[in-house]
């Protein structure tokens, strides 16, 4: 029902909610996200999916190819590290196999083994000034992510 009144608010204005959704992404940016995961199944790809969140977790890294990381979340082990300042938090959310990482100028990923499938997936998401670099940054961030856990 709420699609339906923007729809016809807009509609008086003269705009169409495609247009009206676009002007919002002029005036803020465009966001982006994705999501990657990566299959390895039996004992062995079990193993592997473990060994990639402790290496990832023992060997925090500052970047993320090109991207800066500015904190890493771990939802294991319930601790935030900022990376500019040297402080660390603690996180306020459960206990969970999850880490995530902020990136500078509105970026993020995260890494996390899935509960149910023998996956590891990775999200992600990036803001930009135009559709097109966010698209080509969200690619560049996807294939850093997945360069990490090689």
């Amino acid at each position: 029902m709420l699609l339906c009144e923007a729809a016809a608010y807009y509609k008086s204005k003269g705009l169409t909610l495609w247009e009206q959704m676009i002007n919002i992404y002029e005036k803020y940016g465009y966001y982006r996200e994705t999501l990657a995961t990566i299959t390895l199944k039996g004992i062995e790809g079990s193993e592997k999916i473990k060994e990639i969140m402790d290496r990832l977790r023992k060997n925090p890294s500052s970047n993320v190819g090109k991207f800066k990381v500015v904190e890493i979340r771990d939802y294991k082990e319930k601790v935030i590290h900022n990376l500019q300042t040297g402080k660390e938090g603690v996180t306020t959310l459960p206990e969970s196999n999850v880490l995530y990482y902020v990136l500078e100028e509105d970026s993020w990923c995260c890494v996390r083994p899935s509960g149910t499938e023998p996956k590891i997936k990775f999200y992600m998401g990036v803001k930009k000034q135009t559709m097109e670099e966010a698209n080509a940054e969200l690619e560049e961030l996807k294939n850093a992510m997945l360069k990490m856990c090689e």
